[in-house]
């Protein structure tokens, strides 16, 4: 039987709302003037994040219910059941935080969803994050590398597909079996090379991997 996994973004991807834009739109306008110097490199994406997260003065239960407002692609739930159903893996590998994301998973009602992202903290009204520069699958750029983690996968796994959205997620994109591709990825990916399908939600990739046998109709 092959073993397969399925490993996919969150902010972005699975979510509707990258949560830095929820944080920066709702406690840190600052945050708008720091956005181009990251984008054109001044800023490492870990540095920016770290800046963002720090600056919500909030207490921990205001920032619980803020996490609970990310809108996500309404198909993901019932595709990891699906995926799992079928004998796959379902994990989420994200450079931001998992201080957000496990709360999210965790309200799908959906188990055994591995989450590889950065660790972060509340401290002082604000969250911080814990990155260990001696950890396998540290990035000094992101915090975690991601396509470290998806060549561990691939060392574990006949198959691994990948799902993603933008500049970070090109390089695990190098190394998975296919990549799903969306907003900015696919032009990236156009530039580098690297073969992807494009999806707009989850019931399109669920769609291919029905046509593919990998999933039953």
């Amino acid at each position: 039987m092959t073993k397969w996994a399925f490993v996919s973004d969150f902010d972005g991807t699975i979510s509707k709302r990258d949560f830095y834009w929820l944080v920066i739109d709702t406690y840190f306008p600052e945050g708008r003037d720091l956005y181009p110097k990251w984008k054109s490199g001044e800023w490492k994406d870990i540095d920016f994040l770290a800046k963002v997260f720090s600056s919500i003065h909030q207490s921990e239960e205001q920032i619980a219910r803020d996490v609970l407002t990310i809108p996500i692609d309404e198909d993901v739930p019932d595709f990891v059941r699906a995926v799992q159903e079928a004998g796959g893996d379902f994990y989420i590998l994200s450079a931001g935080t998992d201080y957000y994301i496990n709360p999210i998973v965790k309200s799908w009602g959906v188990d055994n969803v591995t989450v590889y992202s950065n660790k972060g903290l509340y401290r002082d009204q604000n969250i911080h994050l814990d990155i260990d520069p001696a950890h396998w699958s540290y990035s000094e750029r992101y915090g975690i590398d991601k396509a470290a983690v998806i060549k561990r996968l691939k060392e574990e796994y006949d198959v691994v597909y990948f799902a993603g959205d933008s500049e970070p997620d090109s390089h695990p994109a190098v190394f998975a079996d296919r990549t799903y591709a969306k907003e900015a990825l696919p032009e990236i990916l156009d530039e580098k090379g690297v073969s992807y399908i494009r999806f707009d939600r989850f019931n399109d990739i669920k769609a291919d991997l029905i046509q593919e046998g990998r999933l039953p109709e």
